[in-house]
């Protein structure tokens, strides 16, 4: 009679083992829209291409943020299934670096700052992240636009979304400063302010 209830409780470990992973599948627990999963790929990409500016050597670091810049785009190019080329990726990022975002020449200074003994590193230290991670969301961002309206990487011309960067980039800065005020002390102004900002 022992035997039996072992016979049966594989049965039943297989009928209940059998709805867990669909239970705690994966597409559940994620965003639906594609808009708000491909929001929160550019927010962490972003935060990425911060740290990649971090990176002490000049010139490394501009080639690593353009790597993490290209690899948003590539999994952006999937969530909104546009079909995705590296050198047409390359060059857009590269374009778009150029055309719609004043602050690269800023970039470049940021990053060649690095070869300066000491000043050059700590200076660009705090502006290197602060203009890789801006960059990289407001690039992030006329994708996401971009790819919403139907539009591919072959007919993505970067002029067109100059002011909408600007707009995006200065979003992310003025997103970092409240973040920043919200570390003041709990009872301080200046973190009541940013959890207020933050939350509408």
């Amino acid at each position: 009679m022992a035997q039996k209830p072992q016979a049966a409780s594989p049965e039943k470990a297989e009928v209940v083992t059998a709805p867990n992973p669909s239970a705690a599948g994966t597409p559940e627990s994620k965003p639906e829209r594609p808009d708000e999963l491909a929001a929160h790929v550019v927010n962490r990409f972003a935060l990425w291409s911060g740290v990649a500016g971090l990176i002490p050597l000049p010139v490394v670091d501009a080639i690593t943020v353009g790597g993490v810049q290209l690899q948003m785009l590539r999994r952006l190019s999937q969530i909104y299934d546009v079909a995705f080329s590296e050198n047409r990726g390359k060059a857009l990022i590269a374009s778009i670096a150029g055309a719609a975002i004043p602050a690269s020449s800023a970039f470049g200074v940021a990053s060649a700052l690095k070869a300066v003994p000491i000043f050059g590193t700590v200076v660009s230290g705090f502006v290197m992240p602060v203009l890789s991670a801006g960059a990289t969301y407001g690039i992030g961002k006329a994708f996401i636009q971009h790819f919403e309206s139907g539009g591919t990487l072959l007919d993505f011309n970067p002029p067109d979304y100059r002011e909408f960067i600007k707009a995006q980039k200065e979003k992310w800065e003025a997103r970092s400063k409240d973040a920043g005020s919200e570390s003041s002390p709990p009872g301080s102004a200046h973190s009541t302010a940013g959890g207020a900002a933050t939350s509408s």
